[in-house]
């Protein structure tokens, strides 16, 4: 089993499956002899009379068929760099935002420029970079994607190290839920002080998602 961006893959010899979570779903081993709940819609059959369970009680998943060279299928093929493997750097903002006008918020969102990168993570990094998210992509220096593309993987590292975030109904392999939401430091805190400054945690729309950042620390 691998990762890419935010989906699942299985790997065997002859096909692979692809597998997206969603908002609100899960993979669970379980006996054959356990019988499929209302939000339980994929059973992939395991050895010694296991399976491996897909519940999506919101269906915005999916699971589906890849075949032997899943990074060549549609979902897969124009996804940007990780940003946990080596080789991800400032340099590689400099070369995605050059020239472009929409705000850096938007852009990291933008899996063909960095896989992986939710609104939440998004929010955080950019408050731990001190870039305010409205901010121009094609005007961030050289100096300043090199603070964001670090920002972006220590966010993104704390974040797998604690488990996660838990906002509804997220829980690990293990059943436990997330910590990270308790160390969020702009994210669904709107009015609250920032706790870096004091001054009040702002939230906007930009590109259709609730954006917090924090009006002083963030230029």
């Amino acid at each position: 089993m691998e990762r890419r961006a935010k989906y699942l893959l299985v790997r065997w010899q002859e096909d692979s499956l692809l597998l997206h979570l969603g908002m609100s779903g899960s993979l669970r081993i379980v006996r054959d002899r356990e019988a499929p709940g209302r939000h339980d819609h994929f059973d992939l059959l395991l050895p010694r009379q296991l399976r491996l369970r897909y519940r999506d009680p919101r269906r915005f998943g999916l699971a589906l068929l890849a075949g032997a060279r899943p990074e060549l299928h549609p979902l897969l093929r124009g996804l940007g760099p990780e940003p946990l493997e080596p080789g991800f750097s400032g340099e590689t903002f400099v070369q995605a935002f050059r020239g472009r006008r929409a705000s850096v918020k938007q852009l990291l969102l933008d899996g063909g420029i960095v896989a992986g990168v939710g609104n939440i993570y998004a929010c955080e990094a950019l408050f731990l970079a001190r870039v305010r998210p409205s901010t121009p992509a094609g005007r961030l220096s050289a100096a300043r994607c090199g603070r964001l593309a670090t920002a972006v993987r220590e966010v993104l590292q704390h974040a797998v190290d604690v488990g996660g975030t838990t906002l509804r109904d997220f829980v690990g392999a293990e059943g436990e839920p997330g910590y990270f939401q308790h160390e969020l430091a702009v994210y669904g805190r709107a009015g609250l002080p920032c706790r870096a400054c004091g001054g009040p945690i702002q939230v906007k729309r930009l590109g259709q998602r609730s954006t917090f950042s924090c009006g002083r620390c963030q230029r």
